[in-house]
């Protein structure tokens, strides 16, 4: 079976590198165009070896088109002469003319137990919505986002501190496993797929930078997860307001929820910054036990390197209405 993989960055990689052990199956190789310093097109995902040189190591042809859709995208795929796609984590919604270029179509590698978080950030919803597991789907694509028939399924522990960052490094590796057992299956013959439960779906639209501001009047679960969501991209944040100084922006990197003991004598507005010698205490909306806070562990002032939050504290030690919010937020003195 010739089979063409379509993928960018470390999601992609072991899928491709599990393809390549049976050889002589990949024909070729379609990834995002690379980016450039000061350029917004190409490929911001992260990457570890890198899909382009994994394939050119192998002497697998490679091509990069901006838009695989257009005339020469198809051409370029058709030159291939594939009979199936593969495609993780490629970065572009493939036509219907894409899809109609090998006889037997393509399957998506999916970071989400679907029909759960379809879309293009499903790691991150995942942690966010306060999923306990997630895991990878194979679907036999189609012109719906992620509604495909399901070709192939596993599940794995969300870990209570994990960032989506860490948990793709987990799921990449499911995912290559399922797609190459899945292309064994399709090599050997057609394959029953099962249809998705539409009273199931959920969405899980890409992160937008906007999306990283820290609500502080939510509870103290909820903030965290946000912050390990936000992980590697477009990480969590929230203005510093300290003294008469104006706004620091600050990404929050890691985060705990915190419990006062004994519960504060007062509850102060969400985002007040409370006394503390060797992480940053702020005060959240209530929903959980008396005296619940978040304390910010980590965190990377602008322009700065990331830090422990008592280094921190040395250079800005708490005073009376310190407080985290957006940028023009006030609030009440402590």
């Amino acid at each position: 079976m010739r089979v063409v993989m379509m993928g960018t960055g470390t999601f992609a990689e072991p899928t491709l590198e599990a393809l390549l052990s049976r050889p002589g199956r990949v024909v070729g190789v379609v990834t995002q165009p690379d980016r450039e310093a000061g350029v917004r097109s190409g490929s911001t995902r992260q990457t570890g070896r890198g899909i382009k040189e994994i394939a050119r190591a192998a002497g697998i042809p490679v091509i990069q088109p901006q838009n695989v859709n257009a005339p020469d995208g198809v051409a370029g795929l058709r030159d291939l002469k594939p009979e199936l796609l593969v495609v993780a984590a490629y970065g572009q919604i493939l036509s219907p003319e894409v899809l109609s270029v090998p006889p037997l179509g393509g399957i998506n590698v999916h970071a989400s137990l679907l029909p759960k978080y379809r879309g293009a950030a499903p790691v991150a919803w995942a942690i966010w919505k306060g999923e306990t597991r997630t895991g990878v789907t194979i679907i036999r694509m189609s012109a719906g986002l992620d509604a495909g028939d399901m070709l192939a399924q596993e599940s794995l522990e969300i870990g209570p501190e994990e960032t989506a960052g860490e948990l793709e490094s987990r799921l990449a590796p499911l995912g290559a496993k399922l797609a190459l057992e899945t292309v064994d299956r399709l090599a050997a013959g057609p394959v029953q797929g099962t249809k998705q439960d539409l009273s199931q779906v959920t969405k899980a639209p890409k992160l937008k930078k906007e999306m990283g501001l820290i609500d502080w009047s939510r509870p103290a679960d909820e903030i965290c997860r946000h912050v390990r969501a936000m992980q590697p991209f477009p990480t969590a944040y929230a203005y510093y307001h300290h003294g008469d100084q104006p706004p620091m922006r600050v990404i929050v990197a890691k985060a705990r929820g915190y419990l006062i003991p004994g519960g504060p004598r007062t509850y102060p507005e969400p985002g007040t910054c409370l006394p503390s010698s060797d992480v940053l205490l702020v005060s959240v909306g209530r929903r959980g036990p008396a005296g619940e806070t978040v304390a910010i562990v980590e965190l990377q002032p602008a322009g700065k390197r990331r830090m422990a939050a008592s280094e921190f504290l040395r250079g800005h030690p708490v005073q009376e209405g310190d407080h985290f919010g957006p940028e023009s937020a006030s609030i009440k003195s402590m």
